[in-house]
């Protein structure tokens, strides 16, 4: 039996700002129901890289494939971009990204959050959609928020909304962009409970943050990056109890 492909794969992929080169051959895949965490320091290409993988971001070489299929490119260099405007918000619309800031719409209740990009991207039935909404903000501990406005929650609430409307659009794999980095800590643990909930149930995950325990708890997969190359990768039993470049061992014991 074949096996399956990688949910996502990024291969010697390079991007830049400029002459500011911030991914120098950078190559990360995930398969189905597998947690990828990137750490390193800031400025590293942790959130550059999320944002490629999702076409956020252009990079100017290398591939970006999904479930097997690679992103089509025209042009090259700083030049190029999608080449096929329908693959990449199909591409998009399966990996659902969780940002540091929540980005909830301000005006909107937090059902209405939930339910705007099923309803208007995906074109789902309402009454469906409003259903999933409901059970993922029960899913993530804030059912009774339906109805209150951005605004009215902590941080933290804000946070599992914007986790909840991830999840209600049904994605093959979530990117998280350094989630709890936001919060003060006792806010960042109700954060940390979701996501290690996701991990439980076999969601597929990459995974960007500063929190060297929730990487350590909930990884199948770690990959440090410094100066936007993969400096060292592995599990995280060895990556954290038995870093192998001098540059882990200095990272780690400045934030563990």
């Amino acid at each position: 039996m074949t096996p399956s492909p990688p949910v996502i794969a990024i291969r010697d992929l390079y991007k830049s700002y400029g002459d500011l080169e911030v991914l120098k051959g950078v190559s990360i895949s995930a398969n189905a129901g597998q947690v990828v965490s990137l750490i390193g320091s800031s400025g590293s290409g942790k959130s550059t890289l999320l944002r490629c993988a999702n076409l956020l971001e252009d990079s100017q070489s290398g591939d970006v494939v999904f479930s097997g299929e690679p992103v089509a490119w025209r042009g090259s260099g700083h030049a190029r971009r999608p080449a096929d405007h329908a693959q990449m918000i199909r591409i998009r619309t399966n990996l659902s990204m969780v940002f540091q800031q929540f980005n909830l719409w301000a005006h909107m209740t937090i059902l209405e959050n939930v339910m705007e990009a099923p309803i208007t991207v995906q074109k789902r039935n309402r009454a469906e959609v409003e259903t999933a909404a409901r059970a993922y903000l029960d899913k993530v501990g804030i059912a009774d928020k339906c109805d209150s406005y951005p605004a009215m929650l902590s941080g933290g609430q804000q946070q599992r909304a914007a986790i909840a409307r991830a999840l209600c659009m049904e994605p093959h794999a979530l990117l998280f962009d350094e989630p709890t980095s936001a919060l003060d800590p006792e806010l960042e643990q109700e954060v940390v409970k979701v996501i290690k909930d996701l991990a439980t149930e076999g969601r597929t995950m990459l995974l960007v943050t500063h929190n060297m325990r929730l990487a350590a708890d909930v990884s199948d997969h770690t990959v440090f990056l410094h100066e936007g190359k993969i400096a060292e990768e592995g599990p995280p039993e060895r990556l954290f109890q038995a870093p192998e470049t001098a540059r882990l061992k200095t990272f780690l014991a400045a934030t563990l």
